[in-house]
């Protein structure tokens, strides 16, 4: 007898089977530590709650045999900044080891297909890890093709970068400005005063970039 399918929007009383999904979801072999946490269950019901209330997203569930063994959030919004034509995305897509192979991952995008359709979108669209081999097969064979690679970082991790990368050119200015300093001094002249504290407490600025640095 074929196990019975449901998916439908996630209610407050989802919560737990949410945490859990969302636990699986993080430590699997796609998200290595990328995803954060999962959160209590409280604050499930929470966004729950906003999600019922919000016209551009759903947070669905995928039921088999009446018990939640999947999740998947849908997005709707114009597919590129340029353009009018709309798109749902599918995000966070996860069914559970013991419920895979019954056809619960292809419901969810059914759904998201059909609302879709009811909301005029020209496209569909999911998010999956690079190196989840298993779920880009399946989106490959449903016509979903790759368009590029979503990376995350925290906003710390991102920063601390960043400032790494100017490090280079900061003591690369002062090594060319101890370098001018040794050559005064073996000349015997006096230092242009834009040298003279280089050691000091003085503020260092940095050269001048191109216009084009900052893409």
């Amino acid at each position: 007898m074929a196990s019975a399918i449901e998916v439908r929007d996630a209610q407050r009383g989802d919560a737990a089977a949410l945490v859990a999904l969302w636990r699986e979801l993080a430590t699997g072999a796609g998200h290595p530590s990328r995803l954060p946490a999962a959160p209590s269950s409280a604050a499930v019901e929470v966004a729950v709650s906003k999600h019922l209330d919000d016209p551009f997203g759903r947070l669905v569930v995928g039921e088999l045999d009446g018990a939640v063994h999947g999740m998947a959030y849908l997005r709707r919004a114009a597919i590129s900044p340029l353009h009018e034509d709309l798109a749902v995305t599918v995000e966070y897509l996860h069914v559970s080891d013991e419920a895979r192979r019954h056809g619960l991952g292809k419901a969810l995008i059914a759904e998201a297909t059909s609302w879709a359709e009811h909301e005029n979108c020209a496209h569909v669209a999911a998010v999956a890890p690079p190196v989840a081999r298993e779920a880009n097969r399946f989106l490959a064979r449903l016509g979903l093709a790759q368009a590029g690679v979503l990376r995350y970082a925290t906003t710390h991790t991102v920063r601390r970068r960043l400032a790494a990368e100017h490090a280079p050119n900061l003591l690369a200015l002062l090594s060319s400005r101890r370098s001018v300093i040794a050559r005064r001094a073996q000349l015997g002249r006096p230092l242009p005063t834009d040298v003279a504290h280089v050691d000091g407490p003085a503020e260092v600025t940095y050269p001048a970039e191109p216009e084009s640095a900052g893409t």
